[in-house]
C-alpha cells in the first residue's frame, strides 16, 4: 500500500511538491517589530545606575557644599582641623599610617590653614564630577574612583554630622560603581567591557542585606513590630524615622489601626521574605526589584529620610538586565538601544571572540573584586545571625561591605528641643520675653507646615532631633551653636530659617526648652486653628546661658570664641 499512497499524496500536492505561497496584499509588506533585546547582558543597566548612583553623588555633594562650612569648617560647630589635630595628639609618637587608617582622608595631605577652602573645594569638583556623568552617562573607573575618594574623604572628617547609615550606604555603593566601568575609556556603550556579572552580583548581594538587615533588626528588637503596632507611631515619633516629618505623614498618621497593621505586615514580608527572590531566577530578582523599588518610593512619599531611599533603589536597579530596561530607551536607529541590540547579534554569531589582553586584566580585577566582598561579607552574616545583631555598622576601615538595619528601638513619643532667646538683662527675670528660633524643616511652630525635601537633608535639623532624646551632655555642640547665635554668627544663622534677632542687637541669653510634639488631629480644634501640632512643656533642656559665661567652656574644646575669631 506505501506506493499508491505515496503517489496519492503527490497528485494531491503532498509530500515534496512545491506549496503555493501565502497571497500578500497588493501594496503592503507583512508587518515587522523592531528586534527586542535579549535577555542577559546589562549594557543598559549600567548606564541606569551610573546616572542614578552619580545623582545620589550630587545630592550629597550640594548637601556637603551647603552646610559644611558651617558644621566642620574652620569655625564650624565641631570643626574637621581640631577633629584632626586630637587623632595626632592621639597617635603621638607612633607613625603617621596610624593616624590616617584611624580616619583616612585626603585631607591629611593638605594644608589645613585653608580648611573652609579644602571642604568646599571637595565639594564642587564631586558635583562637576557627578554632573558629568548625569549627563552624558559616561564614566571610567577614574572619575567613579575620584567621586568615591572624594566623599570618603568628607565622611571621614564629618563626624557625627556623618554619622548616618546612608553614609556608609553610599561608600559600599559608590565603590562597587568604580568596577562597572572600563578604566579609561569614555563611552556609553565600551565595546570590549561589558558590564561584569561579578558587579551585578555585587550590587544585588548590597540590596539582599540592606532589606534582610532591616527585617531582622525589627523583629528582634521592639516587640512592636512583632505586634504589628509600630505604625502606630512612626509618623509621628517613632526612633530614627521621622526626624522631620512631612506633610504626607501628618495625614498618614491617622489611618486606622487595620491600615497601621498591614503595612507592618507588608513591611515584614518586603524585608524578610522578598529579599530571597534574587537567587530564584530571572524572572524573580525582576519581580524583587520591581517590589524594592516601588517600596522605597512609598517611604520617599510618606518621610523626609534623606537621600536613603533614593540610594537604596541604585542596587535595586541591578536585579533588571538590558531586556527588562529597553522600555526606558528610545528604538530609533543609531541609538543606544539599537546598538545594544547589534551588539547582541553579533556576540551571538562569534562563537569564540578573540581574547584582548585588556579583558583578561579586567576579569583578573573582577574575580578579585569578588574574593574580597565575599571575604569582607563573612563578619556581616554572622552578625546577621547573631541574636544580638548590631546596624549601621562597617566591619573595614573603608566601609566596602557593611551591615546595614534601621528602626529597631522604638520611641512611642516626639520630643523637640526649642532654642530661645532674649534681650532682658535677667534671665530668670519673669517679664523677660523669650522669642524662639526657627530651624529650617524640624518642628517648632506649630502653625508650620511640615516641610517635604527629600531627598536634601538638613544635618543640623536631624542631630537636634537626636539630641532631644539625649541630654546636652551628651551634645556639647549644642553649647558651641548657642554661643554663636548670641553673637548673630552669619554661618551658623545660615542654618537657620528664622531669626528672631534679625536686625536687632544679639540676644543678652540663650537657653533651650524640652517640650514633647503630637499631631493635631484633622477637624479638631487645634487643626481649626491651623495648628499642625500639638505640644506640651517637658522642662528646661539646658540652662540659660550668656557669651561671657561660655567663654572659659569654648576656650576648654579649643573652639572658636564667637565674635573674635
Amino acid at each position: 500500500m506505501a506506493a499508491p499512497m505515496e503517489s496519492l499524496r503527490k497528485r494531491r500536492g503532498g509530500g515534496d511538491a512545491p506549496q503555493p505561497e501565502p497571497l500578500k496584499a497588493p501594496g503592503r509588506e507583512p508587518p515587522t517589530g523592531p528586534p527586542s533585546l535579549l535577555p542577559g547582558t546589562f549594557w543598559l543597566t549600567r548606564i541606569v545606575l551610573l546616572r542614578a548612583l552619580a545623582f545620589i553623588y550630587f545630592v550629597a555633594f550640594l548637601v556637603a557644599y551647603n552646610q559644611n562650612k558651617q558644621l566642620i569648617g574652620e569655625k564650624g560647630l565641631l570643626p574637621s582641623k581640631l577633629y584632626l589635630q586630637q587623632i595626632q595628639q592621639y597617635f603621638r609618637g607612633k607613625s603617621v599610617w596610624d593616624s590616617f587608617s584611624y580616619s583616612p582622608t585626603i585631607i591629611w595631605f593638605l594644608d589645613w590653614s585653608y580648611m573652609d577652602f579644602i571642604l568646599d573645594a571637595i565639594s564642587l569638583l564631586g558635583l562637576g564630577v557627578s554632573a558629568f556623568v548625569i549627563i552624558t552617562s559616561c564614566a571610567n573607573m577614574l572619575l567613579m574612583a575620584t567621586l568615591w575618594i572624594l566623599y570618603f574623604s568628607l565622611a571621614h572628617v564629618g563626624q557625627i554630622w556623618y554619622a548616618f547609615g546612608w553614609e556608609f550606604q553610599l561608600l559600599e555603593t559608590g565603590f562597587l560603581g568604580i568596577f562597572l566601568c572600563p578604566l579609561w575609556t569614555f563611552s556609553r556603550l565600551p565595546k570590549h567591557t561589558p558590564t561584569s556579572n561579578i558587579v551585578i552580583w555585587g550590587f544585588r548581594w548590597l540590596i539582599f542585606r540592606i532589606m534582610l538587615g532591616a527585617g531582622l533588626i525589627k523583629v528582634r528588637g521592639d516587640r512592636c513590630w512583632r505586634e504589628l503596632t509600630c505604625m502606630d507611631y512612626h509618623y509621628e515619633a517613632i526612633m530614627q524615622t521621622q526626624p522631620v516629618p512631612n506633610p504626607i505623614a501628618y495625614y498618614l498618621h491617622q489611618s486606622p489601626w487595620w491600615f497601621h497593621q498591614f503595612e507592618t505586615l507588608s513591611n515584614h514580608f518586603i524585608e524578610l521574605v522578598v529579599p530571597f527572590f534574587i537567587f530564584f531566577g530571572r524572572r524573580m530578582c525582576i519581580i524583587h526589584g520591581i517590589v524594592q523599588i516601588l517600596f522605597q518610593v512609598i517611604l520617599i512619599i510618606s518621610g523626609n529620610l534623606s537621600f536613603l531611599n533614593w540610594l537604596t533603589i541604585v542596587p535595586s536597579i541591578a536585579c533588571f538586565d538590558d531586556a527588562a530596561l529597553g522600555f526606558l530607551f528610545g528604538s530609533q536607529q543609531g541609538e543606544v538601544k539599537d546598538r545594544v541590540q547589534k551588539m547582541q547579534v553579533e556576540e551571538a554569531k562569534e562563537n569564540k571572540p578573540p581574547v584582548r589582553y585588556g579583558c583578561l586584566v579586567r576579569r583578573l580585577v573582577n574575580v578579585s573584586l569578588g574574593i574580597l566582598i565575599a571575604y569582607l561579607s563573612i563578619p556581616v552574616i554572622m552578625n546577621l545571625f547573631n541574636s544580638n545583631q548590631v546596624m549601621n555598622t562597617s566591619f573595614n576601615p573603608l566601609r566596602i561591605v557593611n551591615t546595614y538595619g534601621a528602626f529597631g528601638s522604638i520611641t512611642k513619643e516626639r520630643t523637640e528641643v526649642i532654642i530661645q532667646g532674649t534681650s532682658s538683662l535677667v534671665a530668670n527675670d519673669s517679664t523677660a520675653v523669650w522669642e524662639e528660633y526657627e530651624f529650617k524643616c524640624k518642628p517648632g511652630d506649630l502653625k508650620r507646615r511640615p516641610c517635604m525635601i527629600s531627598p536634601y537633608h538638613y544635618r543640623l535639623d536631624w542631630l537636634m532631633w537626636f539630641a532631644a532624646f539625649q541630654t546636652y551632655e551628651q551634645n556639647e555642640w549644642i553649647f558651641h551653636l548657642a554661643g554663636k547665635l548670641l553673637a548673630n554668627d552669619p554661618e551658623a544663622l545660615s542654618l537657620i530659617a528664622f531669626n528672631p534677632f534679625e536686625g536687632k542687637d544679639p540676644p543678652r541669653w540663650i537657653r533651650g526648652e524640652h517640650y514633647r510634639y503630637k499631631f493635631s488631629h484633622p477637624g479638631g480644634k487645634h487643626a481649626a486653628e491651623g495648628k499642625w501640632w500639638i505640644r506640651k512643656r517637658i522642662g528646661p533642656y539646658f540652662p540659660a546661658v550668656n557669651l561671657k559665661g561660655l567663654k572659659e567652656f569654648f576656650k576648654s574644646r579649643d573652639w572658636p570664641y564667637p565674635g573674635h575669631g
